[in-house]
């Protein structure tokens, strides 16, 4: 195993988070499709040239809990991830166009091996407490995600950094175990937000930030309430006057408190609902496409997978356009069995789009001395809502390949503890809105904690190490291209869908027509984008 595959292999195994946070907390990073963009201006958010000042925006949001904390390295959901975003500011922002832009940092560099990373602050920015930004306000809040007794969801994020030191009052540099030329986006991760510090210890208890807002109240898994901060440095954002966030797990409970005006944005609208609100004039659905995927993992070290033709077989047995009509209601997109969504700035375009096709799902059966095949698939709706729908689906499909799947239903309680991995043949999920490097890191990776088909590709470990510190972006297209390829015709992972995530809103409240093409409620930073109608 490779020196690069141990350390992200190490760094998984490290903070030991169960698979869902842990994916909740690698999908705020968000960081995703978009070449960098040094310069940037905050104009570069092209939205109404005249959003309307002031106003209480009002959310009602799923992902709240009475565990929520104030500090960063515990942020787990939708709720403190918002909330928070809009309290404090990060080195670097993802821009709606995908894009990393600078944010704190004014601007950063590399070097040729992209492993040292210099970030120069912007200047005269200020914390809500009247504190002045510095460097060493940037390297303590980045040192409390680190070390051996951090507890941080951060802390695997971060697994590449070697060492942080200030450089003069206004720089910052980073020191990496190996190169990195995605780092620009992973200080952008939600966690990684800067706070005021003291003798090199950040005040996380107070919820100081350089934010548009300041924390007004804070009742964990009921509400937070937020005023903006009359001098906020950035122009052209943070419009309303103040924020309210409201805690709602409840689906229906969520919807009714839009219908009723109560609210008027919320997250994570049941797709069986969508229907019906697009009838009401008064609404917006919101839709971010590729969100997260889905797979059926198959153990290609088990008896029946090991043979690729087998593989192969039940990748053509399935109908991905019927699971997207009938378990994701169209709100979605069809997956090619590699897990780079469509928009990202790698995606592999010219790879064939694979499709049902019984017949060859027979032949790769007869290449591997088959007349038929009986396998039985684990499923469970704790990997997503409607994943054993999928299945059942699934098996009717593969019926006519002369593939007999058995699903068999397991409870959620424990399912990624006790079936994932271990089992030959499962479902599962994945949040998307990561970076090609740390989505092939984390889950198709020799060696890597959740290689969930448990995989061994040589050629693909080499152009994943290769990939990660190639600055040549057009050399490091052709090698994701490829990866993209081997995935698709070698790996253990059926990928057919990318589900969307889907939110609605009252017109009471308007953005540009524009959102982040990730994560869900314009990338989390709905609080500073958005203003009222």
């Amino acid at each position: 195993m490779s020196d690069n595959n141990n350390k992200i292999t190490q760094a998984n195994h490290a903070h030991s988070f169960p698979r869902r946070d842990f994916l909740k907390y690698s999908a705020a990073a968000a960081t995703v499709a978009g070449a960098f963009s040094m310069g940037l201006p905050f104009g570069a958010f092209a939205q109404d040239p005249t959003p309307k000042p002031g106003g209480v925006l009002r959310l009602g949001l799923a992902g709240g809990s009475t565990t929520d904390s104030r500090d960063p390295g515990s942020w787990s959901d939708t709720f403190t991830f918002v909330g928070f975003s809009a309290v404090y500011n990060t080195l670097s922002e993802i821009a709606v166009d995908g894009t990393a832009i600078p944010e704190l940092a004014q601007s950063w560099e590399s070097s040729p091996d992209a492993r040292v990373w210099t970030f120069k602050l912007r200047q005269g920015v200020t914390f809500h407490n009247g504190k002045s930004l510095s460097s060493e306000d940037v390297v303590a809040s980045i040192q409390h995600h680190l070390g051996e007794k951090s507890t941080s969801a951060a802390k695997t994020v971060l697994g590449d950094v070697a060492n942080v030191s200030a450089q003069g009052p206004d720089s910052v540099v980073f020191e990496l175990h190996s190169g990195n030329a995605d780092f620009a986006y992973v200080v952008a991760d939600y966690h990684l937000v800067i706070m005021p510090s003291k003798d090199g210890v950040p005040d996380w208890q107070s919820a100081v930030g350089t934010g548009g807002y300041r924390l007004k109240d804070f009742e964990p898994g009921v509400r937070m309430t937020l005023e903006r901060s009359p001098d906020y440095w950035k122009p052209g954002r943070a419009h309303f006057a103040s924020a309210e966030l409201i805690a709602i797990a409840d689906g229906a409970a969520r919807v009714n408190a839009l219908v009723t005006g109560q609210v008027d944005v919320i997250n994570k609208v049941d797709l069986k609902t969508v229907a019906l609100l697009k009838r009401n004039p008064n609404l917006v659905i919101e839709e971010t496409k590729g969100a997260q995927h889905y797979t059926f993992p198959m153990l290609t070290d088990s008896p029946v997978f090991q043979n690729n033709d087998v593989r192969l077989a039940m990748k053509h047995a399935i109908n991905r356009e019927t699971l997207l009509a009938s378990v994701l209601y169209g709100y979605g997109l069809v997956g090619n069995d590699h897990p780079i969504q469509p928009g990202s700035r790698f995606i592999n375009s010219a790879l064939e789009q694979r499709s049902y096709d019984p017949d060859k799902a027979r032949f790769h059966l007869k290449q591997a001395g088959m007349d038929s095949l009986k396998v039985r698939l684990q499923a469970s709706d704790a990997a997503y809502t409607g994943a054993v729908d999928a299945s059942v689906l699934f098996k009717e499909q593969a019926r006519a390949a002369g593939i007999d799947i058995d699903v068999v239903r397991e409870p959620a309680d424990g399912f990624f503890s006790n079936v994932w991995m271990k089992q030959p043949f499962t479902t599962s999920f994945w949040y998307s809105s990561l970076t090609a490097d740390r989505m092939f890191s984390i889950g198709y990776a020799k060696g890597a904690a959740w290689n969930e088909t448990h995989w061994d590709n040589p050629r693909f470990n080499q152009l994943l190490n290769a990939a990660r510190g190639e600055m040549n972006e057009p050399l490091r297209r052709e090698m994701y291209n490829e990866m993209q390829a081997l995935c698709r015709d070698d790996g253990g992972a059926i990928v057919p869908l990318f589900a969307s995530s889907v939110a609605a809103r009252s017109k009471r409240v308007n953005h540009g027509g524009q959102t982040a093409p990730y994560g869900e409620l314009d990338g989390l930073r709905v609080i500073e984008r958005w203003w009222q109608a």
